[in-house]
């Protein structure tokens, strides 16, 4: 699906995503206009989703991170679907992830400070539908945060 000019253009973009298309073809060993047109060809056929800023919540004022293990009470019907629609709806969950075993959800919250936390916790997160249990796991470190691929 991908040929050598595509995978040299994703590497590229990988390691610097806010060049501007010309550097990047430059970077990239092709024309600006052939870099534009692979950009929108990977674009359309959905193996680039997006192109996002990084923002540091941290230096927003929201220092606590909070993973969220749930396991779902599944002898309700549509358990996964009421559960998935409402953690959606909580601003401050900035991650849902759904798993094969003990743990069915994985939350990831961030808050403000313990307090702006407990306040989420209480109103927001206990009060989704078919909870059967949870656990939370307090953000220390990221040790690693990369999504490059070897392409």
């Amino acid at each position: 699906m991908l040929d050598d000019t595509d995978r040299r253009i994703l590497r590229q973009m990988q390691a610097a995503p806010e060049v501007a298309v010309a550097e990047l073809a430059s970077r990239s060993n092709v024309s600006a206009a052939v870099c534009w047109r692979r950009i929108e060809k990977m674009q359309a056929s959905g193996v680039i989703k997006a192109q996002e800023a990084q923002i540091d919540w941290a230096k927003l004022g929201y220092s606590v991170e909070v993973s969220l293990r749930v396991t779902l009470d599944k002898t309700q019907n549509n358990a996964f679907d009421g559960f998935i629609i409402a953690a959606r709806e909580v601003s401050e969950v900035l991650e849902i992830q759904t798993f094969l075993g003990r743990v069915d959800v994985r939350l990831s919250i961030i808050a403000r400070d313990m307090a702006h936390y407990q306040q989420i916790y209480r109103s927001k997160i206990l009060t989704l539908p078919h909870i059967a249990d949870i656990e939370a796991l307090m953000h220390v470190a990221r040790i690693k945060q990369d999504e490059v691929l070897p392409v």
